[in-house]
């Protein structure tokens, strides 16, 4: 099964903390739309490469320790075993879209909130448990 669609369109049309748009076999892609003053959360994958793509918004990338000022257009790739937050400093949603090697959600999977994501304990334990 293959995915194509317009990632611009599937990003800027979300209005969801994280929603899952296509699992394979060994990647996963997902939109996000982390409102001002959110984050991602502190977290580390340790099985899995997270690529982020930052459509529109401003924000700050703290990867490994290292403070950096993200904003539209900029990519980060985080490698498995790096701690990571990503941290909406602006006034509009911080629109992303990010695919991870391999899968670290369930397929299909959409937190509405930031609220929802961290009370959804089996899909964190999900992505705890990737090999």
């Amino acid at each position: 099964m293959s995915y194509q669609k317009n990632i611009i369109a599937e990003t800027t049309g979300n209005s969801n903390f994280r929603k899952v748009i296509f699992t394979g076999k060994k990647s996963q892609l997902v939109v996000m739309d982390i409102k001002p003053g959110e984050s991602i959360g502190k977290e580390t994958h340790d099985n899995v490469e997270q690529t982020l793509f930052f459509l529109s918004g401003e924000g700050l990338a703290i990867v490994g320790g290292v403070e950096t000022p993200i904003g539209a257009g900029d990519v980060v790739v985080v490698v498995s075993g790096t701690e990571h937050d990503f941290i909406n400093t602006g006034k509009a949603s911080l629109k992303v879209y990010t695919l991870y090697a391999p899968p670290n959600h369930f397929d299909g999977r959409t937190h509405q909130t930031k609220a929802d994501a961290e009370a959804d304990f089996a899909d964190e334990e999900f992505g705890h448990n990737v090999r």
